[in-house]
């Protein structure tokens, strides 16, 4: 099949015949509404004086292969405007994502245009976990994935070699951008209007939308009711960021590096929130780890280690005894069935299940209706 009727090889479009800013949305099959409204109404007002939503410094329309209304997973069904057309029109083509467990996502024409789109180099923008589409497709290489809280386990599952971000609102890494989703799509939106239309007017449409001022991409994302009730940003990105790493831990200079603060002033932050230095923290979370995986896996003592981040056995076996008082060996001693006998469990996301201090839990915990009852044994 031949794709090169997206661009052609004719010159791209005339400047003059563009607006300041021009958007492509691409919705995928059970995309999330919230992804796209937000989106849309903030280039809506920008684009005009007041709300008469003309389309004049901004222009956008809703593409698809298709002609019949792509249905979103609330049930609201929306009609493209036009077919897959010149991808060098748009500034940005956003791939508004949605379930990811309920079928096919977009059909290959639609795949192929994204891959033209970024041959072009116009920017791709995955929104909620559109971000999953533009992996899926090899197009988020060597750059920095944003994800929701929510999917980043299916995201690390399914792309073990990607590092996704789900400590931020959305990432812009060169040609790619992402967000996590939800309220954030408004986020990004301002950026973007600012980034072309000016400060003055990504503000003007802000309030319009009711909303004081946007949040940077740094903002960390709001978390589920079983975090921590932490205050201060940056503890809770570092927080994050500690539970993400638990078989690859960073050190602290890695962490303040990618908070942007200096050494002193995070550790000064971290025990002013926590109650204990970073380093203490880090490692009781990672001793826990290996605590709960002795009493509910048959895994070795060496493979428990390493999975919790030790670099050897003998490390680990010290630094747990002074942690809870008892060797692995004697923790191993109590262990209940093998939980790895369900070819579906994942340790981490069932470690998160147990441990009262998790601060990023499967999505999963949210899907089962059973309560989850602590064996006084596992609190540490």
């Amino acid at each position: 099949m031949e794709y090169r009727r997206f661009g052609g090889s004719g010159p791209a479009p005339r400047q003059e015949e563009r607006a300041l800013l021009s958007v492509g949305f691409i919705l995928t099959n059970n995309f999330t509404l919230t992804a796209l409204a937000p989106f849309i109404d903030a280039l809506r007002l920008a684009a005009d004086e007041g709300d008469r939503s003309r389309q004049i410094r901004c222009r956008w329309t809703i593409m698809g292969s298709r002609a019949e209304p792509v249905m979103s997973s609330c049930g609201i069904g929306v009609a493209r405007w036009e077919p897959l057309t010149d991808p060098r029109r748009f500034d940005y083509v956003v791939v508004v994502g949605g379930l990811l467990h309920a079928g096919p996502q977009l059909d290959d024409e639609t795949l192929a245009y994204l891959r033209a789109a970024a041959s072009y180099g116009v920017t791709l923008v995955g929104v909620c976990t559109g971000s999953f589409v533009l992996s899926r497709i090899g197009l988020m290489k060597n750059r920095r994935c944003c994800v929701s809280w929510y999917h980043h386990r299916d995201f690390i599952e399914e792309f073990p070699d990607l590092v996704p971000v789900a400590d931020q609102l959305y990432v812009v890494d060169r040609d790619r951008i992402t967000c996590s989703g939800g309220a954030g799509v408004a986020d990004l939106a301002a950026f973007l209007i600012e980034r072309h239309l000016g400060r003055a007017t990504a503000q003007k449409t802000m309030h319009i939308l009711l909303i004081d001022k946007a949040r940077p991409a740094s903002q960390s994302q709001p978390q589920p009711p079983t975090v921590v009730e932490i205050t201060n940003d940056r503890v809770r990105r570092a927080l994050l960021l500690m539970e993400q790493h638990i078989s690859d831990p960073l050190s602290v200079e890695e962490i303040v590096h990618r908070l942007n603060v200096s050494t002193r002033q995070f550790e000064r932050l971290f025990r002013l929130a926590v109650g204990t230095s970073p380093a203490t923290y880090y490692r009781s979370l990672r001793l826990r780890y290996g605590h709960w995986l002795l009493r509910n896996t048959k895994r070795s003592v060496t493979a428990i280690a390493n999975e919790a981040g030790f670099a050897d056995c003998a490390h680990f076996s010290r630094q747990f005894r002074e942690l809870f008082g008892v060797s692995p060996s004697e923790v191993r001693r109590t262990a209940g069935p093998d939980a790895e006998a369900d070819p579906h469990f994942s340790p981490l996301a069932a470690f998160r299940r147990t441990n009262a201090n998790s601060l990023l839990p499967d999505r999963r915990l949210f899907e089962d209706p059973e309560p989850i009852v602590r064996d006084a044994a596992q609190v540490d």
